[in-house]
């Protein structure tokens, strides 16, 4: 089942975190982005609210430990949906072509594509 939660840029850098370094403090959190992002600890935790809100993050004690709801995989493809349903009518075959015409592809992402293809077949 796709998850709908809508989340902006700011929020997935928050999911960002979790995805890679799995349940961690919202206080890591903060120090991961402060470092990556420049925010302060208020505009962190505020984007880790509304991410509970959502229900993309789980809260629980001790400490603000955070714990990521829905998966990476999960919001690549709502957004990859959305994006075809948006951008190219909803059409695959519009998205692909697009892709493909942006630049020359190596064998070997012809190769990968291919298998991709062979596999949803």
């Amino acid at each position: 089942m796709l998850m709908r939660v809508k989340l902006f840029d700011s929020e997935l850098k928050i999911m960002g975190v979790l995805w890679r370094e799995g349940d961690t403090t919202a206080k890591h959190i903060s120090d991961v982005l402060k470092e990556e992002t420049g925010w302060n600890m208020n505009t962190t935790y505020t984007l880790i609210k509304r991410c509970i809100k959502k229900g993309a993050i789980r809260r629980s004690e001790p400490h603000f430990m955070c714990h990521a709801l829905i998966s990476k995989e999960e919001v690549q493809e709502a957004e990859t949906e959305e994006l075809i349903n948006k951008i190219y009518d909803g059409s695959v075959d519009k998205l692909f072509a697009a892709l493909l015409g942006r630049k020359k592809l190596s064998a070997g992402q012809i190769e990968k594509l291919k298998e991709i293809v062979g596999e949803e077949e």
